[in-house]
């Protein structure tokens, strides 16, 4: 996410109240187009395909920072530790992320393609048993088994309107559609996440809500993939370098091991040119360390310099808080036999 995307979707100074103003009118049109689209599909007037494998969907309303990524993989894990073949299907941009998902769960057959349907076919041909839909809460004109909706604790942070003069795709009550919730929190605290938990239990009854921490967990090196505990980075100068759509609360975690950061952000997906990797090269020099996310090494791996020391790679884990249990039982319930269609 752009830095000015985020000054507009969380400032409260005048400027950006103004800007939200200005934007309100495009947010109302965009508002219809969601609500004929939505009308549309219910009414049967738009087609809803079927894919060829039972199929878990993960999203969310809001644009980017949910940690849909993180959550998808291990939900394949989930799969794969299961004995099946899971696949990950992807809307096709960002090039990044295919490749963070086949590091992240090896054993996943990964698929970027815009057609879902015609991905879903490439999955089934590479042998996969099981589908993980990456972002995918919004694609309606596919079916799945399994509808999980992320999200994310810091929805205090946000303002409350639709694009483009707020960061939600649809209305709230879209989150209806969900199977069970999951609420992940970065920098939010506990707390927080339970409040955000128990407005989605008591608005939608009887369906399943967890709550999951997004954090790293250990570091490893870029190139070496040498192990190294958080802890190591305690009273270090620290340049934490993330080209995601929540920089500010990666920074924050980093934070809290007792280094002191220096955040470098781009925008999510940056596709990082020679001109920043030189750029972070020299903040090396002046660094005790470089930490990086795992989207970002996956595109600066094979291009750093032998002679320069290398970065280390934040490694996120999902660890769960309070109803996993019962986002297994869903993941459990899904059928193991391939559709034909």
């Amino acid at each position: 996410m752009h830095g000015a995307v985020r000054f507009l979707w969380r400032s409260r100074s005048p400027l950006a109240r103004l800007a939200r103003v200005i934007l309100l009118p495009l947010s109302a049109l965009y508002a219809i187009v969601i609500a004929v689209r939505n009308v549309l599909y219910r009414a049967g007037a738009l087609a809803v395909r079927r894919l060829p494998l039972p199929a878990v969907a993960v999203g969310n309303r809001a644009v980017g920072g949910a940690g849909k990524t993180p959550v998808a993989a291990w939900i394949a894990g989930f799969y794969a530790g299961r004995g099946r073949t899971p696949a990950v299907l992807l809307r096709g941009y960002g090039g990044d992320e295919p490749k963070v998902h086949e590091r992240l769960v090896p054993g996943a057959v990964v698929v970027a393609d815009p057609d879902r349907v015609a991905g879903a076919a490439r999955a089934l041909a590479a042998g996969a048993d099981v589908i993980v839909l990456d972002d995918a809460f919004q694609t309606l004109g596919v079916a799945r088994d399994l509808n999980l909706a992320l999200v994310s604790a810091e929805i205090a942070r946000q303002v409350p309107w639709l694009l483009p003069a707020g960061p939600w795709r649809e209305p709230a009550r879209a989150l209806g559609r969900a199977d069970g919730f999951i609420v992940t929190r970065k920098r939010a605290s506990f707390e927080e996440a339970q409040g955000v938990a128990g407005a989605l239990a008591a608005r939608w009854p009887g369906r399943p809500v967890a709550i999951a921490h997004l954090a790293p967990a250990s570091l490893e090196g870029m190139v070496s993939g040498r192990g190294m505990p958080l802890a190591a980075l305690a009273g270090h100068r620290v340049v934490a370098v993330a080209g995601i759509a929540d920089p500010e609360s990666y920074a924050v975690q980093v934070r809290s091991t007792g280094a002191s950061v220096q955040l470098v952000a781009y925008q999510d997906h940056h596709p990082y040119g020679e001109a920043d990797l030189q750029r972070i090269v020299r903040l090396a020099g002046a660094a005790d360390y470089v930490v990086v996310t795992e989207k970002d090494a996956v595109k600066l791996r094979h291009r750093w310099p032998a002679d320069v020391r290398e970065p280390l790679v934040a490694v996120l884990v999902v660890r769960w808080e309070s109803g996993g249990d019962a986002i297994v039982r869903c993941l459990e319930s899904l059928p193991t036999l391939t559709r034909r269609l």
